[in-house]
């Protein structure tokens, strides 16, 4: 995994959402955000309360946690609710290297119709554990 970080250029900021008496979730989350922070200086992180730190939670589109938010280049972000473990740790390694490059690896046929669009989008991918 540290040979994929070598990819990153930017800075990336994760900013953790978990609550310290928010259960074994929480702490699962903030853990593995520290341990990947940890293999790249151009990963920074923050853990942060949904709750005390509401302001900063609304900002994001946060609820309540745990919640992992992925933010760099050209002001990109990918908000992961729940712990980003199973199937979902692949997806968060590539946002992060995406929101440092700023390189979706998007076909130049997508890019153009993407570019398009008239205003932001959201978009909300729903897995479970299974």
């Amino acid at each position: 995994m540290v040979q994929e970080f070598e990819k990153l250029t930017g800075t990336v900021g994760l900013a953790v959402f978990a609550a310290e008496l928010g259960g074994e979730t929480h702490a699962q989350t903030v853990a593995l955000i520290r341990e990947v922070a940890a293999l790249s200086d151009k990963i920074e992180m923050r853990v942060l309360n949904p709750y005390i730190d509401r302001d900063e939670a609304q900002a994001r589109g946060i609820e309540q946690g745990p919640a992992v938010v992925v933010e760099g280049a050209a002001q990109s972000r990918v908000v992961f609710l729940g712990i980003p473990g199973g199937y979902e740790f692949a997806n968060l390694i590539d946002s992060i290297i995406v929101a440092s490059t700023g390189e979706p690896g998007l076909s130049a046929e997508t890019v153009g119709a993407l570019a398009g669009l008239q205003e932001d989008v959201t978009i909300k991918v729903f897995t479970t554990p299974t």
